[in-house]
């Protein structure tokens, strides 16, 4: 008896053994939240191609797609901090709609400012995805320069530098060129990647 599968499934059969998996990596804050969606292969495939980038901004001029998968938008009004951490939860659960898991960039703890309110906002989306059964991994900050640059002090510049030459895109041209150095979305944008390529090797092991 032949243990080879009739011809009708081989299709099926070859769809199956090709695994994929829907992550996410979230550059998250108050001003400048950014999200890098992976949805490819799961075997050692990540790549700038097969993510999409998406962010919210004041700026009406950056709230435009670039390329083909930077998708930014402005930021919703709000009158009260709630309804504003509210709004971008919301976005941000809605972006990672579908994904089987999510990376955050862990706090910055040497961070001066409106940290408590970074801590609000950041703890209403983790909730939101606690209620959408959703895993989060916390991925600190100088883990995700590490793997970016091999330095876990690096900076905007430098971080921007080493996708540049990973990925091939040069972001600050192609979205800021007026400005002198590496800001929001670009910044934004490049840590999401990162955040989201350190979920996806994590998962690899």
């Amino acid at each position: 008896m032949s243990l080879e599968p009739p011809p009708y499934m081989v299709g099926v059969l070859l769809y199956t053994v090709e695994t994929y998996m829907v992550i996410a990596g979230i550059d998250y804050s108050l001003r400048g939240p950014a999200i890098c969606v992976y949805n490819g292969e799961d075997k050692h495939s990540f790549c700038f191609t097969k993510c999409k980038f998406y962010y919210l901004t004041d700026t009406k001029k950056y709230a435009k797609t670039f390329l083909t998968n930077i998708h930014g938008h402005i930021f919703d009004e709000y009158n009260h901090d709630c309804q504003r951490y509210d709004s971008i939860s919301s976005w941000a659960i809605d972006v990672c709609h579908g994904c089987e898991q999510v990376a955050l960039e862990g706090y910055a703890y040497n961070a001066k400012g409106r940290v408590f309110h970074i801590a609000e906002n950041t703890g209403i989306l983790k909730y939101k995805f606690f209620q959408q059964s959703i895993p989060v991994d916390i991925i600190s900050p100088s883990e995700v320069k590490k793997r970016a640059t091999d330095n876990g002090t690096a900076n905007k510049t430098e971080m921007h530098e080493f996708f540049k030459e990973e990925t091939g895109y040069n972001l600050k041209a192609l979205m800021t060129p007026m400005k002198k150095g590496v800001t929001n979305p670009v910044s934004d944008v490049v840590d999401a990647y990162y955040v989201c390529k350190c979920l996806y090797e994590r998962i690899q092991g």
